[in-house]
């Protein structure tokens, strides 16, 4: 199984797999034709509320993990999380998000997830 993350700004590279953007919003400025997405789960994605929240920065990365981890057991979340761990378990899946630090993001949490 093998899970990464890239902006999805980043141009699309032959090993990226299915692509698969985490973000509930379109990244600003880029076409639908140039982001190459395979699937766009906005189900999967951190609420309006915690991404607000995390934004302000009223809180750590630790516990933005917690809450997001939270939202991910919600029945529709917990589907399209199982449905990208079986992309996942065939081969690769990149995760694309326009968070300018990937590393601290949903996206990060999402991939030690689906890595477990």
């Amino acid at each position: 199984m093998s899970v990464r993350i890239r902006r999805v700004y980043d141009a699309p590279e032959p090993d990226d797999g299915v692509r698969v953007l985490v973000d509930r919003l379109w990244p600003r400025g880029l076409s639908k034709e140039a982001a190459r997405l395979d699937e766009w789960p906005k189900g999967l994605t951190p609420s309006t509320e915690l991404r607000r929240w995390y934004h302000a920065g009223e809180g750590s990365y630790e516990e933005f993990a917690d809450r997001y981890e939270a939202e991910l057991t919600a029945p529709e979340a917990a589907e399209l999380l199982d449905h990208v761990r079986e992309l996942a378990g065939k081969g690769e899946v990149t995760l694309l998000t326009a968070s300018k630090s990937p590393e601290h993001s949903h996206a990060a949490v999402l991939a030690r997830l689906l890595q477990k």
